[in-house]
């Protein structure tokens, strides 16, 4: 069965030393698989050296620190891509690993996601690491290997999610085509490609 992780959110602090991280501040990011599970570590350069020795698997990447803007008050709960993605995580119901996965890729087409890492995971599937570019939270999930045929059923499945809403309705193969996990996504005559 495949599995969808959602790990937590880039810290505000060194996971070493503790420090703050400062506005525009570089940070290190090493993600680790330890038991069943992913876990995400933040660091500040200097703390990275001596970090970075410690755990032999892992992947990593540096990135900018941001302060988040103030969350805005919301009266109406605003249905969109991005929140029907963090609540189908967090159903975890695999039937709609589907779903998950393309609004996956629309959020990294509409660049609130960025795909960090493509790796094979135990079981063989592809697993593609995102993070969320404001929030800095870290998202793996299980490529279905979706052909093109099977995308018009996905697309009327997240526009019934989204109540219908018409600028949610972009037809998802036009957002899928200028992004780098389109190569995820097979035409009918070809075979899923492993990385």
């Amino acid at each position: 069965m495949s599995q969808d992780w959602n790990i937590k959110a880039r810290s505000t602090a060194c996971g070493a030393c503790q420090k703050a991280f400062e506005d525009g501040q570089a940070y290190i990011t090493r993600l680790a698989f330890e038991g069943i599970d992913y876990t995400r570590d933040d660091y500040c350069e200097p703390c990275w050296v001596a970090e970075a020795a410690r755990k032999e698997r892992y992947s990593s990447w540096k990135g900018i620190f941001k302060v988040p803007p103030p969350e805005p008050e919301r009266r109406v709960r605003k249905e969109t891509a991005e929140s029907l993605l963090r609540e189908l995580l967090e159903e975890n119901n695999p039937a709609r690993k589907n779903a998950i996965y393309i609004l996956a890729v629309m959020l990294e087409r509409q660049r609130v996601m960025v795909e960090r890492e493509v790796r094979a995971g135990d079981a063989g599937e592809r697993l593609v690491v995102y993070e969320h570019r404001k929030t800095g939270e870290t998202f793996v999930l299980v490529d279905p290997k979706l052909k093109l045929t099977e995308i018009d059923p996905v697309q009327q499945e997240i526009m019934d999610l989204l109540g219908g809403r018409a600028a949610e309705a972009l037809p998802i193969a036009t957002l899928l085509a200028g992004s780098p996990s389109a190569a995820a996504v097979s035409t009918p005559d070809e075979a899923p490609t492993s990385p």
